[in-house]
C-alpha cells in the first residue's frame, strides 16, 4: 500500500511470508485460522524483536497491547485492530480462537482474516478495515447469528435467572448480550428493584405498566394489596404509626379486596413493640428477606415470559431427581428435596447390594417358634412373642456393621418378659415406646401391658374367661388402647385395665387406631373393615372383601391399607377412596394369620411372608 498503486500480492503467498516472518517494513498480518493467530512483526524497527510464528489466546492479546506499540510509527491503525480483538471480552465471537476470561473457548471463523498497515500513522484517517482493504487483504464476511428456537432461549433465561441468584450480575449481562435474549421485560426489572429498595409508590405506577402485560385484570389488585401489606407492615415496625393508619385507611380498604385479612391488620395496630409486631403477624420484619418473599408471591402472577417463577431452573432440576428416585427399583433414602445431597452430572440409579436383601443376623434365643415381633416406633428396639411364654426385647446397637456393601446395626438382649402362659401371638408399642402390650392366641383371655423402661408389669387385664383377646391398637394420646377378639369383644381401655367403652356383638379379627384419636378400624368375621367411633357411638363400612380379612395394617399417614385375605394374598387398598389400589400375587395365603407390613424409609416398599417358607418384598 505503500507504493501507491502495486497490486496485491496472491494470497498464499501473503499467508506464507507471514509464517516466515519476512514482512516487509510496516507491515502486520493477523490470520486466522485452526491453529490461532500468527504475527509477522516488522524486523526493521529498533523497538520490535522478530517473530517467526506466536500462537496466542485473548491474554497474550492484553499482554501486546500493554506494550509500548505507538514508538517508531506503529500507530493507531495497530491499536485498533488489538481493541477489535479485544472486544470479544463483550460478547463478540473472537476470530481469533482465543480462549475466554470464562474458560470456554471462543468460536473460529475459519477462513477469515484481517490485515493492518503497520505504518499507518495517527493521520493517515484510516481504520483497520479501510487499511486492510486498500492493502488487498481479504477481509472474510461475518457470519450471521444462528436463531434461536424458543427452547434455547428458554434454558438462556434460566441459566440467565440461577446466575442472577448467585450474584454473578456481568456474567448474566454478557449472556444476555451475546445471546440477544432478555431474561425479563424491562417494566419487570424496574418492578423488582423498587420492591427490594422498598420505593412502594414507584413500584404502584409500575403495576400500571405491567397490566398490559398480564393475562388476569384480577391480578393487579393482588398484586396492590401484597405492596400494600408489606408498606403498612414496615410503618408499624419503623414505629410510623399515622402513616400506617393512613395506609390501612386510605389505600388498602378503598381496594374492597380480602377484607377478613384487612381486620387482621388492623389488630397490629395494638402491637406495643416490633418483636410483638413480627411474632403476631409471622412476619421476619423489614429487609431483604420478607422483600425477597414478598417478590416469590408477586411473580406468580406475572407470566413467565415477562418475569420468570422464581428459581425456576432449581425447581426443573429437583422436578428431574425427583422422577428419577420414583421411577429407581431399589431407591430406599429419606426424602430430601435439597440438590446439595445429589450430583446431577449422573442419572439416580440405586443398586440391588444397597437394598437389604441378605440375611444380617440370626437370633436364637427363643427356644419355641416364634409367633410375632415388632420394632418400636423409633426404631432402637425389637420385641418379639413366642411360643414359649415369653417376649424377648432387644436393644439396636448403635454401632453399624458392613456387610456386603450394605451397613446394618446388630441386635442385642436387652431384657426377656415372660409369664405369659399361652404365648404370644401380637404385640403392640404405645406411641411414645414406653410401653408394650402382649396378647395370646384365640383362647386367650388375657393381655399383659409392660413398662419397658423397668421391665416390670404394669397391667394384667381380663375382663372374663370366656373371652378371647387376641388383637390390640394404641389410642395416639398413648392413654388408652383397644382390644377384641372373635368372641363378640371389643373394649377400650385405660392404662390400668380399667374399662372405658365397649361394642358388643363384634367379633375381632384385627385393630388400628387411626390419627384422629376417635376412629378404630376393626376387620371381623364378615369379611370387612368397618370404622368404628367411641365418642358417637357410630360405625360406617370402610372396606369389604370377597374372602376372610386374616390381618391388616395402615400406613403412618392413615391413607393406605394392607391387607393379608384367606386365599387371595396381599391388597393394597386406598381407604380415603375405599378402593381397591392393587392385588400383590406370590404370597402362599391360606388361613394361618400372616402379617405384611410398609416398609423403607418412605413406606415405598411391603414385606409379607408366606406358607411356603419364603418372604416377599414389593414396591
Amino acid at each position: 500500500s505503500d507504493t501507491g498503486g502495486a497490486s496485491p500480492p496472491p494470497r498464499k503467498k501473503h499467508r506464507a511470508s507471514a509464517a516466515e516472518g519476512a514482512g516487509e517494513p510496516g507491515a502486520l498480518a493477523v490470520a486466522t485460522g485452526l491453529s490461532g493467530v500468527a504475527f509477522g512483526l516488522d524486523t526493521t524497527s529498533p523497538h520490535h524483536q522478530t517473530t517467526s510464528a506466536i500462537h496466542f489466546n485473548r491474554t497474550l492479546v492484553h499482554n501486546l497491547s500493554g506494550n509500548n506499540m505507538q514508538s517508531n510509527g506503529a500507530g493507531q491503525g495497530q491499536d485498533s485492530e488489538l481493541s477489535c480483538l479485544n472486544s470479544a471480552q463483550n460478547g463478540e465471537s473472537s476470530s481469533a480462537g482465543g480462549t475466554h476470561s470464562n474458560g470456554l473457548l471462543a468460536s473460529t471463523n475459519i477462513g477469515n482474516s484481517v490485515g493492518t498497515n503497520n505504518g499507518a500513522g495517527p493521520g493517515s484517517g484510516t481504520s483497520a478495515a479501510s487499511t486492510a482493504s486498500g492493502s488487498g487483504l481479504e477481509v472474510g464476511s461475518m457470519k450471521k447469528k444462528k436463531r434461536l428456537s424458543q427452547a434455547d432461549e428458554d434454558v438462556i433465561r434460566l441459566i440467565g435467572q440461577h446466575l442472577h441468584g448467585l450474584g454473578l450480575n456481568q456474567t448474566v449481562d454478557l449472556l444476555m448480550q451475546e445471546s440477544g435474549c432478555r431474561l425479563e421485560h424491562t417494566s419487570a426489572t424496574k418492578f423488582r428493584n423498587h420492591v427490594m429498595e422498598g420505593e412502594w409508590d414507584k413500584a404502584e405506577n409500575d403495576l400500571n405498566e405491567l397490566r398490559a402485560l398480564m393475562h388476569s385484570p384480577n391480578a393487579i389488585v393482588r398484586m396492590k394489596f401484597l405492596l400494600l401489606q408489606q408498606k403498612y407492615l414496615e410503618y408499624l415496625e419503623d414505629g410510623k404509626v399515622l402513616e400506617a393508619l393512613q395506609v390501612l385507611r386510605g389505600e388498602l380498604t378503598p381496594l374492597k379486596y380480602n377484607t377478613d385479612r384487612i381486620h387482621v391488620l388492623s389488630g397490629y395496630l395494638m402491637c406495643s413493640h416490633a418483636e410483638d409486631l413480627r411474632a403476631k403477624a409471622e412476619w421476619e420484619g423489614k429487609g431483604t428477606n420478607s422483600r425477597c418473599r414478598l417478590l416469590d408471591k408477586l411473580q406468580t402472577y406475572l407470566p413467565p415470559s415477562v418475569m420468570l417463577p422464581p428459581r425456576r431452573l432449581q425447581t426443573l432440576l429437583r422436578q428431574a431427581v425427583e422422577l428419577q428416585r420414583d421411577r429407581c427399583l431399589y431407591h430406599n433414602t429419606k426424602l430430601d428435596s435439597s440438590l446439595d445431597s445429589v450430583s446431577l452430572l449422573l442419572d439416580h440409579v440405586c443398586s440391588r447390594k444397597q437394598f437389604p436383601c441378605y440375611t444380617q443376623q440370626i437370633l436364637t434365643e427363643h427356644c419355641n417358634e416364634v409367633w410375632f415381633c415388632k420394632f418400636s416406633n423409633d426404631g432402637t428396639k425389637l420385641a418379639t412373642g413366642s411360643k414359649d411364654t415369653t417376649v424377648i426385647i432387644w436393644q439396636v446397637d448403635p454401632v453399624s456393621t458392613t456387610f456386603i456393601l450394605t451397613t446394618f446395626h446388630q441386635l442385642k438382649l436387652l431384657r426377656t418378659l415372660e409369664g405369659h402362659a399361652y404365648g404370644v401371638s401380637y404385640l403392640a408399642w404405645s406411641p411414645d415406646d414406653a410401653y408394650l402390650i402382649a396378647c395370646g392366641p384365640d383362647d386367650c383371655s388375657e393381655l399383659w401391658l409392660w413398662n419397658i423402661q423397668t421391665g416390670e408389669l404394669r397391667t394384667k387385664m381380663s375382663q372374663s374367661h370366656e373371652d378371647s383377646l387376641t388383637s390390640v391398637a394404641w389410642n395416639p394420646d398413648g392413654k388408652r388402647f383397644v382390644t377384641g377378639g372373635q368372641r363378640g369383644q371389643f373394649y377400650q381401655c385405660d392404662l390400668d385395665g380399667n374399662l372405658l367403652d365397649s361394642w358388643e356383638g363384634v367379633r375381632v379379627q384385627c385393630l388400628w387406631c387411626l390419627g384422629d384419636g376417635r376412629t378404630v378400624l376393626a376387620s371381623d368375621t364378615h369379611q370387612r373393615i368397618r370404622g368404628y367411633n367411641f365418642e358417637d357411638l357410630t360405625d360406617r363400612n370402610i372396606v369389604q372383601e370377597d374372602h376372610p380379612i386374616m390381618s391388616f395394617t395402615v400406613s403412618k399417614n392413615g391413607r393406605l391399607a394392607l391387607l393379608n385375605v384367606a386365599t387371595q394374598g396381599v391388597h393394597l387398598w386406598d381407604l380415603q377412596d375405599r378402593v381397591l389400589v392393587r392385588k400383590y400375587q406370590g404370597v402362599t395365603q391360606g388361613f394361618y394369620t400372616i402379617h405384611s407390613c410398609f416398609g423403607g424409609h418412605n413406606e415405598d416398599f411391603i414385606a409379607s411372608g408366606s406358607e411356603e417358607n419364603c418372604s416377599n418384598m414389593d414396591s
